[in-house]
């Protein structure tokens, strides 16, 4: 083996923004990883947000699964064209919305993602402890499993590429294994998952969309390692969709064994013949997700401080993590994808139909220096508004009560087929591309012009 390549497979990735990123993940790495991302203890829980996301209407099992299919597809199909621009250009998420933004109106975006990371990550750990203390009791207090979390987590952030070969080459098959166990054990139990309804079909897409897109912001830190565009696209895609609908699937019969008690739906998995050591693996790769949660909140900063040391920025994130761990409230899971999908729903139109449509792909500026787009703005803040204009999932009190008046003073009366995300979607895209028809035909000119 020539030291060509022995340099290729053991790269890893620059501590500053100022070095150029090795390209060593092909198809099988990014499959295997975000198929990791995609199995989550969250998910077992949060299949009840799926099953009932207004409460008090659940859906038919069918309509459940039908839901994370539709909802998981078109979520990873954002968060795959996402990506493509980090493998094209090399610069992590954050960096590349100064192609979109500017520079300094890149910032808002970044700290709102730095913000919904750190809840990411806090999550995860919560579920990791929780998940620990499923299986070996509540002997060894949740702060200590929390924080034995957090520091496995640092750990796998101070090598990423390493972490991500790790999890491709020994972590995978064994979570392959332990969910088609799990699934056969629990379904072998005959769990009543008939009954319920379509009405909350829609907002439950919404649902699955959210846990989807919330790694939009995100996609490209991993793609820009990727060899080629198709590789980070179809890895995202399919690894994504197979392993979080099956994680849903699996966690509606968890439920339907427990009454849908979402505080005991761990019960079944633990209690399953062999439950132990094949649930205990989901808990140990549920750093996986702690892990890109704080990595990529590493590179978030790293837009803001191009030069800063990111294994130093990764500590310090990992122990803020941490500590926030110590004291998140799960319960409020539910409203806090709501808010992830409606701010980055819409910035991912805007992103899409100025890259790959209207040819920002040729211009695409992500210098220190980039000029600040205002007009791009605009259609984010506008989808932002399209999505809560349409939900129909409650979130707190007040912030609910305030788009109920504009719902009335609009005249706007919510239907049971409309989608959230997807008005997000199609209101910041089409406001973007009527936004920057007098800018294309002002560009036209001076071409003609100069000729």
């Amino acid at each position: 083996m020539t030291s060509a390549v022995v340099d290729d497979v053991h790269a890893e990735v620059p501590l500053t923004l100022d070095e150029e990123a090795p390209r060593t993940l092909g198809l099988l790495d990014q499959g295997a990883f975000w198929a990791n991302l995609g199995v989550s203890l969250l998910g077992f829980s949060g299949a009840l947000f799926l099953l009932d996301p207004l409460g008090g209407k659940p859906l038919t099992f069918t309509a459940a699964v039908l839901a994370a299919v539709v909802g998981s597809l078109l979520g990873t199909a954002m968060v795959g064209l996402a990506a493509i621009p980090g493998v094209r250009t090399g610069r992590p998420a954050m960096v590349l919305l100064r192609g979109l933004f500017g520079a300094r109106l890149s910032y808002i975006p970044t700290v709102l993602n730095i913000v919904q990371m750190l809840g990411w990550g806090a999550f995860e750990l919560w579920v990791i402890a929780n998940g620990a203390q499923a299986l070996f009791g509540t002997a060894v207090p949740y702060a200590v499993w929390a924080v034995a979390a957090g520091a496995l987590t640092i750990a796998l952030t101070i090598r990423p590429l390493g972490a991500l070969r790790l999890l491709r080459r020994y972590v995978t098959a064994g979570v392959v294994i332990a969910m088609i166990w799990l699934s056969i054990a629990l379904f072998r139990q005959g769990p009543s998952v008939g009954g319920g309804s379509w009405d909350a079909f829609a907002p439950a897409v919404d649902y699955v969309i959210a846990l989807s897109v919330s790694w939009v912001p995100m996609a490209a830190d991993y793609a820009r390692h990727s060899r080629s565009s198709g590789a980070a696209f179809i890895g995202v895609v399919a690894g994504y969709t197979i392993a979080q609908v099956a994680c849903l699937a699996l966690g509606i019969a968890a439920l339907a064994l427990v009454g849908n008690d979402g505080d005991k739906v761990w019960d079944p998995f633990v209690a399953a013949p062999l439950g132990v050591v094949f649930f205990g693996i989901l808990v140990l790769r549920e750093a996986d997700q702690s892990f890109a949660n704080v990595y990529s909140t590493t590179v978030s900063i790293q837009n803001l401080a191009p030069r800063w040391d990111r294994r130093v920025i990764s500590v310090v994130i990992g122990v803020l993590t941490t500590l926030i761990a110590l004291f998140a409230d799960v319960n409020s899971y539910g409203a806090f994808l709501s808010v992830i999908g409606a701010v980055f729903v819409p910035m991912f139109a805007v992103l899409v139909v100025d890259y790959f449509l209207l040819g920002g792909a040729a211009r695409w500026n992500t210098a220190k220096d980039a000029p600040s787009r205002w007009l791009m703005v605009v259609p984010w803040i506008l989808g932002f508004a399209a999505y809560w204009i349409v939900t129909s999932t409650p979130t707190v009190g007040w912030w609910d009560g305030i788009w109920t008046e504009v719902r009335l003073a609009l005249g706007f009366v919510h239907q049971p087929w409309m989608n959230a995300a997807l008005a997000a979607f199609l209101v910041a895209a089409l406001a973007t591309v009527v936004l920057s028809l007098p800018a294309r035909r002002l560009r036209s000119r001076r071409l003609r012009s100069r000729r």
